[in-house]
């Protein structure tokens, strides 16, 4: 992330939003004006040319300079991203934004028609639903829910002590505490049914979860099945350092970390151009890796 990832942002998060904006903007597309902002955001001219000020002044110091030719404010050559990452992935999310955005789009001449984001199926859950297992997982109480899964079609009733929820990439799922199985375990959000019911408070909450609070690094590296000429094309793709990249993650993620990879969990495919990636570090990765 940046300079500000470990510490609380200073400032409102509409702001914070106003300002990633700024930095994208301006360093893909090279040039940012008050109107930019005006037509994103519905704010007048002097809270835009406000905003902007604000950025230059406290949040990135040396990024902007104002180019009269351009009629606008364009990247330093000292540019360094304070509140992005800097990725041309948060410019390309920001084109293919969602279809309310894109009167926005046209308005700042940006040619959408030249970026296409799949979208996945929402799955989608009730206010009535994650209210109250926001308020568990905040309060460490006991939750007394009905849930659905493959193995139980029917509702079964069961007890849970939420702590944290999670976006896999795919969907959204709630860690906790399982009274049924002795255990702590995922639960997909899209799963549960009627009103769950807040009870009183557990001796189990996320400090007792061992598999959330020990990290692990997954190294994935091209399957050394390939050809000399075809791995440098995977490590470059991935942007591997030394013919690896090391993502480091909570060990009860690896799962999920390797099915936003296509990794399968078992042994390679037998193509080896199917995969192209493999787990370096597999046997370590053992005890997560079917979750």
């Amino acid at each position: 992330m940046t300079s500000h990832q470990d510490a609380k942002w200073p400032f409102r998060w509409d702001l914070l939003l106003r300002y990633r904006f700024i930095e994208t903007l301006v360093l893909w597309e090279g040039r940012l004006t008050t109107r930019h902002l005006c037509d994103t955001f519905g704010i007048g001219r002097q809270q835009a040319s406000k905003d902007i000020n604000n950025y230059i002044r406290e949040v990135g110091p040396g990024n902007l300079e104002y180019d009269k030719y351009l009629k606008g404010y364009k990247p330093t050559v000292q540019f360094k991203p304070q509140v992005t990452q800097g990725l041309a992935d948060e410019y390309l999310h920001l084109m293919a934004r969602n279809n309310e955005l894109m009167n926005v789009f046209e308005s700042l001449s940006l040619n959408v028609a030249n970026v296409e984001v799949l979208s996945l199926p929402v799955r989608d859950v009730k206010p009535e639903v994650l209210r109250p297992i926001m308020q568990a997982a905040r309060q460490q109480r006991r939750l007394d829910v009905d849930y659905v899964s493959l193995n139980h079609p029917d509702r079964e009733g069961r007890i849970i002590v939420p702590h944290t929820l999670v976006y896999s990439g795919l969907r959204w799922h709630v860690r906790a505490w399982c009274e049924k199985n002795s255990a702590y375990r995922d639960f997909v959000l899209s799963r549960f049914r009627d009103i769950p019911d807040i009870m009183d408070e557990s001796e189990h909450g996320a400090a007792q979860d061992t598999e959330w609070h020990t990290q692990v690094v997954v190294r994935i590296t091209p399957d050394p099945r390939l050809s000399p000429e075809q791995r440098e094309v995977v490590e470059v793709d991935y942007g591997m350092v030394d013919g690896v990249l090391a993502i480091p993650t909570r060990a009860r993620l690896v799962p999920y970390v390797l099915q936003l990879l296509h990794i399968e969990p078992g042994e390679p495919a037998e193509d080896p151009t199917a995969q192209q990636i493999v787990v370096e570090n597999r046997e370590a990765l053992a005890p997560w890796l079917f979750g």
